[in-house]
């Protein structure tokens, strides 16, 4: 077992800067810009959704990337890696409208993210590893800080941006994700070079046993194909409603916040158990977030559905790798962590297009949060089945 680095917060600190990055500003920023782009370029619901189904697609061919490459090259320089090219594709998306362009670039930025995104998971669960109380709030430090400031800094500037300047400034909300994800570089290098794998060679990693976790990856592929509803088509939802520039940014807001919060909420639940039960307590509390901007369309719904979504989703990660970290010895997390990225990611591409397509059907994509906030209590009544590999 290796020692945790000298400055073992700021590491993290670093590590959450690039899943903002990676994560929040490559994956979920676009709900923000989804209602400017598609009245700037005449789009479809489905249309929409398949630019976030393309960025699926980017993220599966990154997640078995890196399930190839991370015992051969290392969790760290996949991690730099995968930040740098993902700001990179980030500041590209800004530059063209056409179809083909912000396809490519959204596959791109899922790809790459990809890489980054399961490799920080790999690289948080190795701090503090002689304290497991510690060890749980650093995973759940890095999913909620670091995609809720993402979310935060987005919901703050884009919604207002848009309003003052109207549609056609989506070019320069592009520029803005851009440029905050090259500042946020520095410090999420630096964090990756200081957790470099161990000198000598590690033991082969054991077999996974892929049959006993069949529970986890089935609770864990109904997230992927629920939550990328509600953070896709939020916005355009409350632009439905005629909702203001103004509590879509608080609405936002309260969802950055609450995530930042959300480590501090799950610790006792990760610290506590080793089986399916906190990732089915945190899919159950998504899916009561998802259906309630339908069920109570005003401004107290909307903010208690951001509270109650914020407050859990990006735990489901923190729920997998810290099952993962009390279940399978060190040499296996990183192919354990990949291999659920890949289940993750091949769901999460039906969601974007198919919640699109069922909401012009539909002429209303409240439809589509309602049939997700379904999907994800399936997966909570799935993951509720898992039991610890090795029970006490």
């Amino acid at each position: 077992m290796s020692r945790d680095p000298a400055r073992p917060w700021l590491v993290l600190f670093g590590l959450a800067l690039g899943m903002c990055v990676t994560n929040s500003f490559a994956r979920f920023a676009y709900g923000l810009m989804l209602p400017a782009m598609k009245a700037e370029m005449g789009w479809t619901y489905a249309q929409a959704g398949w630019l976030n189904t393309a960025n699926a697609i980017g993220y599966i061919i990154g997640s078995v990337l890196t399930m190839a490459l991370i015992g051969r090259i290392g969790a760290s320089r996949l991690f730099a890696f995968g930040m740098v090219t993902t700001a990179v594709a980030l500041m590209a998306t800004g530059l063209d409208a056409a179809m083909w362009w912000q396809t490519l670039w959204r596959l791109a930025a899922g790809l790459f993210g990809a890489m980054s995104f399961a490799s920080s998971g790999t690289l948080a669960a190795q701090l503090f590893q002689h304290d497991a109380r510690r060890n749980a709030l650093a995973i759940a430090l890095l999913f909620g800080f670091g995609g809720g400031l993402g979310i935060a800094l987005s919901g703050a500037v884009l919604p207002l941006l848009l309003d003052a300047h109207g549609p056609t400034a989506w070019p320069r909300g592009w520029l803005f994700i851009g440029m905050t994800s090259l500042c946020f570089l520095p410090a999420g290098l630096w964090a990756a070079r200081q957790l470099r794998p161990p000198t000598h060679e590690p033991p082969a990693a054991a077999r996974l046993p892929v049959r006993r976790m069949l529970s986890l990856f089935a609770g864990y592929g109904s997230f992927g194909l629920g939550y990328f509803v509600y953070l896709t088509f939020l916005s355009a939802w409350m632009t439905e409603l005629q909702a203001g520039a103004g509590l879509i940014a608080t609405v936002w807001v309260m969802l950055g916040l609450c995530l930042c919060l959300s480590p501090f909420a799950w610790r006792p639940v990760f610290a506590r158990f080793k089986s399916g039960v906190p990732l089915t307590m945190i899919l159950t509390c998504i899916s009561l977030g998802s259906a309630l901007p339908v069920l109570m369309p005003g401004p107290v719904g909307l903010l208690l559905s951001a509270a109650i979504f914020g407050l859990s989703v990006f735990m489901s990660p923190g729920a997998v790798t810290n099952f993962i970290r009390h279940n399978l010895p060190l040499h296996s997390w990183g192919a354990a962590i990949s291999l659920f990225t890949v289940v993750f990611a091949v769901a999460q591409t039906v969601g974007p297009y198919a919640a699109g397509w069922l909401g012009d059907r539909s002429s209303s994509i409240g439809t589509s949060l309602l049939v997700a906030a379904a999907v994800l209590l399936a997966g909570a009544a799935l993951a509720a089945t898992q039991k610890p590999l090795h029970p006490d």
